[in-house]
């Protein structure tokens, strides 16, 4: 099929995007099909190291923690951690990273905990029940002070806190007037409360989460409530993409991914922008979205080596 690209952003001459990034149109008879339209975000292309949403949410608090050490929180496959150690050595400040699971102690570090070291961070293992209750104050003070981090400042888990929420509402913001649906990827859903937040009142936001549970609903609204006051936007989350939870992944998902790339050049993400786009076609083929409806998909990373 013919590939189509058409780009209207900010397209810098180092291959860097500073936002607003680029919206790029596909033409995909899985939504052509149906009458819809679908466009690219792709905020994977403002960094390559702090890719799409991680620069969004990042950026803020490195900008408060004012020169301190982060401290901050992942599992042994984080795309946060990854991101948090690239911007602690492209700034020059000292990272902590806080992993879930003692026993990756003893183990050699896989590829996305080896680049987290190799960025300068320091990591430090927590056994999964400390994991659990991290931002309880007693327990967060004791893995300060076993890490050696107690004039840290302190980011959580996946960057979300009401610094990043805010940081993302200029997503929502640069998509006003482009599209009637916007759906993104969920994590911790800070990405999706700012979003939401910054679209049009008559433009909405649809969430995918990468983990099961069903739990983030009420945390994008506690986020909301922590930063706007209350609610914003319009925003709904669809739990069936998971694919087994986060940093699981399926042949279906590989290929789902291997289709779409040769389809549109147009490298795919497995654990969070795959998941997304594969819902959103199975939504298209279900009649979710009305004829002539316009999508705009947010790519929020690009796949990790």
């Amino acid at each position: 099929m013919q590939k189509q690209r058409g780009w209207v952003g900010n397209r810098a001459n180092n291959g860097i995007v500073h936002p607003p990034t680029p919206l790029q149109e596909l033409t995909d008879p899985r939504f052509t099909h149906h009458h819809l339209r679908l466009l690219l975000k792709r905020d994977d292309l403002i960094h390559p190291d702090l890719v799409g949403n991680k620069w969004r949410k990042l950026v803020p608090n490195l900008e408060a923690a004012a020169g301190r050490p982060i401290l901050t929180f992942g599992g042994a496959y984080s795309n946060h951690l990854r991101a948090a150690a690239s911007a602690g050595r492209l700034l020059g400040l000292p990272t902590i990273g806080v992993v879930r699971g003692q026993e990756l102690a003893d183990r050699p570090l896989n590829p996305s905990l080896a680049h987290c070291a190799a960025n300068g961070m320091r990591l430090h293992f927590v056994d999964r029940s400390t994991y659990r209750h991290k931002a309880d104050p007693g327990a967060l003070a004791a893995i300060r002070r076993a890490a050696g981090a107690e004039d840290a400042y302190v980011v959580p888990e996946g960057g979300s806190n009401p610094l990043a929420v805010r940081g993302c509402r200029a997503l929502g913001e640069e998509l006003r007037g482009h599209a009637d649906v916007v759906a993104v990827a969920c994590g911790t859903g800070g990405t999706l409360a700012g979003l939401a937040a910054g679209l049009a009142p008559e433009q909405r936001a649809l969430g995918i989460p990468v983990l099961k549970g069903g739990f983030l609903d009420a945390e994008i609204r506690t986020l909301q409530d922590r930063t706007f006051g209350g609610p914003r936007g319009s925003w709904a989350l669809d739990h069936r993409f998971h694919f087994g939870g986060y940093a699981r992944t399926t042949p279906e998902l590989h290929a789902f991914a291997e289709d779409f790339e040769a389809r549109h050049d147009v490298p795919v993400e497995r654990l969070y922008v795959a998941k997304m786009l594969y819902g959103l076609v199975a939504l298209a083929e279900e009649g979710a979205f009305a004829n002539g409806t316009t999508i705009a998909a947010v790519v929020t990373g690009r796949p990790f080596p």
